[in-house]
């Protein structure tokens, strides 16, 4: 039988030290280590079929070397792309991610937060839904650090929360005025009746405002394909005429919007048009190809999944930081 390789033997192989060979294989290095030495020892890692003792790193580290990835509907397409994100960071670093779906419900955000406080996980990335920064703080002066996913615009804090996010109600703002652009004055919104909710829906609020045009929300109580085709039928049973534009808080609402739209005959951008948000792979795919807002969730989670191992290395400590990423409107046929 072929000997197990050690740490040992790897350092030997690249040419370095063994405490070198350490840094890399944790991720703790900081930066410090040399990209060519981090492919030595990664190369001497793959010939000798070195495989960590993670059980054995756990005792010695008292560290789980697994994060917790805690999204509100792991079925909503925008969420794959934002795990695997996260994923290729921290594995990269050494950790494994383990994904849980919350449905957005403030009891399970804390069932999670309560996992880790008992050791089970090193860190969390989230997005949360019922969670306030002073739920999350006694974990973080606890010493495990947590990263949120925010529709907000965040600025940092004395606590050592730190948040990504883009700047939703500007996004919003922008795909109303984008509308405006194309002569639309009677623009309605589809929205659920939680979560990111009210940051579009007032970034659609004030994009109107600003041009002197009236708001006509329609809320449904699931931010689903489902709940955007109810929203949709409501709106087009009142006695009100009807708007020549609808933007959808999320693309899963407006393919909603669309199909209620094709099934009452109406044509899709001539009589009325739609644009969603978050430019899920489905988005591209209807017909017509739907207008959305282009978030770049895998740069989103990878972003977060930097920030968590930054604090898990002990390479950054302090305050909460605030990392704001881009948007972008893709325009499609829908509009």
């Amino acid at each position: 039988m072929k000997p197990i390789a050690t740490q040992k033997d790897v350092a030997k192989k690249a040419g370095v030290s063994q405490a070198t060979v350490s840094l890399v294989l944790s991720g703790a290095g900081g930066g410090s280590i040399p990209p060519v030495t981090i492919l030595k020892v990664n190369e001497a890692v793959t010939a000798l079929g070195y495989s960590p003792n993670y059980m054995a790193r756990a005792l010695r580290t008292n560290q789980t070397m697994t994060i917790a990835c805690l999204v509100p509907d792991i079925t909503n397409p925008f969420y794959p792309p934002l795990v695997r994100g996260v994923q290729s960071v921290a594995e990269s670093a050494g950790y494994d991610v383990i994904t849980v779906n919350t449905d957005g419900n403030r009891d399970r955000e804390l069932h999670y937060l309560d996992m880790a406080r008992q050791g089970r996980v090193d860190g969390i990335v989230g997005v949360f839904f019922g969670l306030t920064i002073q739920d999350i703080k006694p974990l973080t002066e606890a010493g495990t650090p947590i990263v949120r996913l925010e529709a907000s615009v965040k600025t940092g804090g004395a606590i050592a929360v730190d948040d990504v996010f883009i700047d939703n109600y500007r996004a919003a703002e922008k795909l109303t005025e984008f509308l405006m652009s194309k002569g639309h004055k009677s623009i309605a919104m589809i929205a659920g009746r939680a979560g990111l909710r009210s940051v579009r829906v007032d970034g659609y609020r004030k994009a109107l405002k600003n041009n002197g045009l009236t708001p006509r929300i329609e809320l449904a109580d699931a931010f689903t394909e489902q709940g955007g085709a109810r929203a949709t039928t409501s709106l087009l049973n009142k006695s009100t005429k009807r708007p020549t534009a609808i933007i959808a808080v999320n693309d899963l609402m407006a393919i909603g919007v669309m199909h209620t739209l094709r099934d009452n005959n109406i044509s899709i951008p001539n009589e009325i048009a739609v644009a969603g948000f978050d430019d899920i792979p489905s988005a591209r795919l209807v017909s017509p190809a739907l207008t959305t807002v282009a978030q770049f969730q895998d740069k989103l989670g990878a972003e977060a999944a930097r920030s968590l191992i930054e604090r898990l290395n002990g390479s950054i400590t302090g305050p909460g930081r605030a990392k704001q990423l881009e948007y972008e409107i893709i325009e499609r046929t829908s509009t």
